[in-house]
């Protein structure tokens, strides 16, 4: 079976300070992965590199059998690959139904057709208000995205990621920040995301994230130190050791 995500010796340095160090870790399709350390750590910066959003000093990434290594952003969208960030990247100015509409553009060879016929405008939308009916939010279509909660916010990332019918999907801290009811409904969301799409996600919420996840990769300066189920990577020593100190 071809991997869903294949990253082999992965290093990236700022400035001389290593953020990550010979990563190398396997996703299958389908897969729930789960991406944990303190901060400091490098998860997110392994995120960035798997996405494009930044370049790696050395080593490799495949999407799905493809070698991603060097291509842009946009080149692994076109692929599969969407993903949310830590900080919240909707427009705020616009409305919810317009950030998924950009969405979808995003992926979409309509986006070079200035001149498209209203019919497809009125399909996007349609998509569009599909995607947010999908995630709680249809009734909020028209909301602006900077007058919603943090909580709608949230789940409007997701929505915005998922209107590009990812085979990957990278989860930024997807819980943070967000109420003891609201992390019941992203975590209730996310759970029922279908399984042809694949997801890594970064967590500190440890008891909503590890009921999601089947196996964890435990990160430490930059470095895989453990890897492995719930129950393995729990037990371990080295785990105890990063987040308790024992």
């Amino acid at each position: 079976m071809t991997a869903a995500l294949e990253v082999r010796q992965l290093r990236k340095s700022f400035g001389g300070i290593a953020v990550t160090q010979g990563v190398s870790l396997t996703v299958q399709p389908g897969e729930r992965r789960l991406i944990i350390g303190p901060n400091g750590a490098g998860k997110t910066t392994l995120f960035n590199q798997i996405a494009g959003d930044i370049e790696s000093d050395s080593g490799s990434i495949r999407i799905f059998g493809e070698d991603v290594t060097r291509l842009p952003v946009r080149r692994r969208a076109h692929l599969g690959v969407s993903r949310t960030y830590q900080v919240i990247t909707l427009f705020p100015k616009d409305t919810l139904l317009h950030n998924v509409v950009l969405g979808i553009l995003g992926v979409d060879g309509r986006r070079f057709q200035p001149l498209r016929a209203l019919s497809a405008e009125r399909e996007l939308h349609a998509q569009a208000q599909g995607v947010l009916d999908s995630v709680g939010l249809g009734a909020r279509a028209e909301a602006l995205a900077g007058e919603i909660s943090y909580g709608e916010q949230r789940r409007a990332e997701i929505a915005v990621a998922m209107a590009q019918k990812p085979r990957l999907l990278l989860l930024d801290e997807p819980l943070a920040g967000l109420s003891k009811d609201e992390r019941v409904i992203v975590r209730d969301l996310i759970a029922g995301i279908p399984r042809a799409t694949t997801i890594v996600m970064i967590e500190h919420d440890m008891d909503s994230a590890l009921a999601f996840a089947e196996q964890i990769s435990l990160l430490h300066y930059g470095e895989l130190i453990v890897e492995g189920d719930r129950e393995t990577v729990v037990a371990h020593p080295r785990t105890r050791e990063v987040y308790l100190g024992a």
